[in-house]
Order: structure tokens, then sequence, then C-alpha cells
């Protein structure tokens, strides 16, 4: 039976353990490459799945990344950086990883075959709430039985996969096939394949922000600014959309307690930070919109 496309050998990989290491590292480049170019292949797909993200978080519902080994890096790493980067709240994102946080030290390959773990897991998901699961193979026993239990309760669900007729993509509300070639190191899919939905989920999640109002000329516009860095960055923002100096920026920063979008309005004329939160909330929190209000 022929290997599926995730355990199939990749024919430029015969030999590579007697090149010589540049070459080894030119062949390890080419195909991390081809392997992310897959993504553009599911453009549609995946704009469908951040429809369905955004109206997870603007209702109030939760945003659930869910996967196993190295699948499941790559959606934790996406969630993780959702809150600093757009504001999303915490309680709104929920991270699924089998074999739960033993995995960030020692990622066995066991946990992935745990259904009662995933059927436990799976509790923590409600109707409404947007599931977007993640497995190379599209076949992983964790991913199926949560997809399952979550679909039973009512939930949206995302299916990311690297195989072609991938099982966890039965009974998904949009089905994101990254159809990569066979990794180079065969079965390795932390490498081809987990490239490829990283990008995929850097693009999901970033357009999700785009639709809930999170992203203005490119700027991240709802940042939380927790830090010094960010904190500068804050003011950097509203300085090149609003069109002042750093220092005036600055200054309308901490009169709207770190909101980025309210100190945008106050430095573009809103009264007061009353007037510019109420003009946000008029706008579905969308600064374009708001602006627009002021004539800007």
């Amino acid at each position: 039976m022929a290997a599926r496309g995730t355990e199939a050998q990749n024919e430029n990989a015969r030999g590579i353990d007697t090149k010589v290491p540049t070459e080894i590292l030119r062949l390890l480049s080419a195909a991390q490459q081809q392997a992310a170019k897959s993504v553009d292949g599911a453009l549609d797909a995946i704009a469908e799945a951040s429809a369905l993200a955004a109206q997870a978080v603007s209702s109030g519902r939760k945003l659930i990344y869910a996967g196993a080994g190295s699948s499941g890096l790559m959606a934790m790493a996406d969630a993780l950086e959702l809150h600093g980067t757009y504001g999303i709240p915490q309680s709104q994102i929920v991270i699924l990883l089998a074999g739960g946080l033993g995995a960030l030290s020692n990622l066995a390959g066991a946990p992935e075959d745990d259904l009662e773990q995933a059927k436990e897991d799976a509790q923590q998901i409600d109707a409404g709430d947007c599931v977007i699961c993640v497995s190379a193979s599209g076949s992983t026993p964790y991913a199926l039985a949560l997809v399952e239990v979550a679909r039973a309760k009512g939930a949206k669900i995302v299916a990311i996969a690297n195989n072609q007729g991938a099982t966890l993509f039965e009974g998904a509300d949009v089905a994101v096939l990254l159809e990569t070639p066979p990794e180079m190191v065969s079965g390795s899919t932390r490498m081809g394949a987990g490239t490829a939905q990283k990008i995929a989920l850097n693009m999901l999640s970033t357009l999700m922000a785009v639709r809930l109002g999170h992203v203005h000329d490119g700027y991240m516009v709802n940042l939380q600014a927790d830090n010094k860095k960010l904190q500068n960055r804050a003011a950097r923002i509203v300085s090149e959309i609003a069109g002042i100096e750093i220092a005036q920026a600055v200054r309308f920063v901490d009169v709207a307690s770190g909101s980025v979008k309210t100190a945008i309005l106050l430095a573009a004329g809103a009264e007061d930070r009353n007037s510019a939160e109420a003009m946000l909330r008029e706008s579905g929190h969308n600064v374009r919109r708001a602006l627009g209000m002021l004539g800007r």
C-alpha cells in the first residue's frame, strides 16, 4: 500500500546522507519553501475559517486551538500570541494539547492515541465556540475524538491537515488542505507540514483580526501594551495614524489607559475619552469607521 503524503519518501532525499552539509541544507531549504507554497491552494478555505473564528470571538464565544505533537505546538504558538498582538481576551482562548502541559517538556507520541483525554479536554468546548484542530496526517486519534465531541456540542470546526481525504475533514465546517510534498526526512512533519501549518494559522488569525477591526493600515491597533517596548509601539502607532508627534501620542495613550484605538480617536479630534469609546462601540470597534465619524 502506498504511503500517504506525509509518510511518503521525498525523491530528492535519496542519498542525502552522502552529501556535503551545504548541499543538504540547500535541499532542506528548497523543501521548506516548496511546502510553504502549498498554502496558496488553501486561501479560500482559510478565509472561510477566519470568518468562523471572528464570529465566535465577536459573539463572546471561545476560540479553541487543538492538536497533538508538532501540529499541536504550531496551534499553540498561534494561540499564545493573540492576546498580546490583537487584544483577544485570554478567557476566550483555549489551547488543547495532547499530553497537556507535560508535552511541552516531553513531546511523547503516546498521548496522541489517548481518546479518553481527548473526550475530557473536549468538555471545555461549548456551542458556538470555534475549534481549530490541526493534524498533519488528518487521522490522529486525539484530534478525531476531540472534534467528534466538539461537533456534537454545537461548536464550529476548522480542520487543518496535510493529506488529501483526511478523516479529520469529515464533518468539518471548513477543511483547510495544505498539500505539502513528502518530507525530506520521511514522516517528520515538524518540517514542511509544520511550516505550512504555521503560515496558514498566522494568516487565519491575522485575517480574523482584520475582520474584528484590530488591524488598521497594517498596524495592530488593539495590542496589549504591557511592557515598555509595546508602550513605545502603541505611541508610534497613534503618532503614525493620527499624524502627530510622539510626545503628543504618549499623552493620548496615557489618557486612554493604554487603548490604542481610543488614543487614535482622541488625537483625531474626539471630545473626550467617553466620546471616543462611544464611537468605537457604534462603529463595531473599527477604527476606520470611527474615524469616518470625525470626518477623517
